[in-house]
């Protein structure tokens, strides 16, 4: 993972993301019925749940309503799910005061224009290699994995080594 900064992973109690391109490749199959699929990454989904059982909150947040995205939260037990938002930031600063949270203790992970001001917002904002130009230029951190692929794991597993980390400490 590239990161510009000395990040505070530490500090996060929030994983927010958007679903199209982040946790999925950003391709949608639309089949001649009209029903819709998605390919969701089975890493991304063991990362969640770890941050889950860890007390870390996450949360979806999308541009599009869609059914195979609902499964697929229904499926994790996803706490925070919200479609159908194009104020990606709006949508992200509402969750965090309902949370108690500061964007100090908030990631957020996004792939387009839409969520540029939300990956800059947070304490530390992501975004895939794939992702827009303007989501690259905001993002404090780039995986090495693309979107759909690993991509969200990787964040998972640095907010979880930093709980590890603290936990340790703290014990001392």
């Amino acid at each position: 993972m590239a990161n510009k900064k000395s990040l505070p992973w530490a500090a996060i109690r929030l994983f927010a993301m958007d679903v199209d391109g982040v946790l999925t490749d950003g391709t949608v199959q639309i089949s001649s019925d009209g029903t819709e699929a998605k390919s969701f990454s089975i890493l991304d989904g063991m990362g969640l749940k770890r941050l889950e059982k860890a007390g870390v909150a996450v949360a979806w947040i999308s541009g599009r309503a869609s059914g195979a995205t609902t499964a697929r939260a229904t499926e994790l037990k996803i706490p925070h799910v919200i479609q159908g938002r194009t104020d990606k930031l709006v949508a992200l600063q509402e969750l965090a005061a309902q949370l108690g949270l500061t964007a100090a203790q908030c990631v957020y992970m996004g792939d387009d224009d839409i969520d540029t001001p939300a990956i800059a917002w947070a304490g530390i904002g992501v975004a895939p290699g794939g992702a827009m130009p303007s989501a690259l230029a905001a993002a404090d951190l780039v995986p090495k994995r693309a979107a759909g692929h690993g991509a969200v794991r990787e964040v998972c597993d640095h907010i979880l080594a930093a709980q590890s980390a603290r936990t340790r400490n703290s014990a001392k």
